[in-house]
């Protein structure tokens, strides 16, 4: 069974910044692409960044210039290190991955329960 785990969000004034967290744990045999996703109330679920194993990354670009992801390796955690935040990024921010455990051999993709980020004087 494998498990994300976010943390990190809160309450922010406009401009201010967050770091999100999403550690993996379970029976892991390897992480490909991770990702972070936002929605918001009456909004779709839309991909704000990504990364793979190679550390390639992609963003939206709402994103782009103020927020970068990174992940850890070692501790199978993803991060988000948002800056310069403004009330249109407040959402419920997901974390996505694909893993392969030493159950299933096959690459199978799973999501976190999310966390709140609202951006708000």
């Amino acid at each position: 069974q494998v498990q994300l785990v976010e943390s990190g969000g809160g309450l922010v004034q406009p401009g201010g910044s967050l770091r999100l967290s999403c550690a993996a744990s379970g029976s892991i045999c390897s992480i490909n692409a991770m990702a972070w996703y936002r929605q918001s109330p009456g909004k779709q679920r839309e991909l704000v960044a990504n990364i793979f194993s190679s550390s390639n990354t992609n963003y939206a670009d709402s994103a782009k210039g103020r927020f970068a992801i990174s992940r850890d390796n070692a501790k199978n955690t993803l991060y988000l290190k948002m800056n310069s935040l403004k009330p249109e990024d407040t959402a419920v921010y997901y974390c996505n991955a694909d893993i392969r455990t030493t159950a299933i051999s096959v690459w199978t993709n799973y999501w976190g329960q999310g966390t709140q980020v609202t951006v708000s004087s």
